[in-house]
């Protein structure tokens, strides 16, 4: 994704954690427009493998899915990524076409060239 020339948009639907999330076209390797849908979790890790590290000694199994839920709503939510920039807009899924529509137009006239190289192809 790093190396395209052509726009690069994302739309997050449900989970992107990590360092998947990271390489998959995110704005940190230079994605041009970034959704996400209200349901997506955009998170490190799940919330459920965060609390088990992160309340690992305070958490016990009485307590255990409150702390799961207010974990995910505080953290693994796209309005926290995008309160940081991460996502561009958080959009419903009936928006999709018309929200994609606006960022092919938006970025039509986009121009970008990598550098000449001796193999044009990423080491895979």
């Amino acid at each position: 994704f790093s190396e395209a020339t052509v726009p690069k948009i994302t739309i997050i639907t449900r989970k992107a954690y990590g360092g998947a999330y990271d390489v998959m076209s995110s704005k940190h390797i230079g994605a041009d427009v970034n959704y996400a849908y209200p349901t997506a979790e955009i998170a490190v890790m799940g919330a459920e493998g965060a609390v088990n590290i992160i309340f690992k000694n305070t958490m016990n199994e009485s307590n255990r899915e409150e702390i799961v839920e207010n974990y995910r709503k505080t953290f693994a939510n796209p309005y926290k990524a995008a309160e940081l920039g991460y996502i561009d807009e958080i959009i419903y899924p009936k928006q999709t076409r018309f929200k994609l529509i606006q960022a092919l137009e938006m970025t039509q006239n986009k121009t970008q060239s990598n550098p000449p190289k001796k193999h044009g192809n990423i080491p895979l």
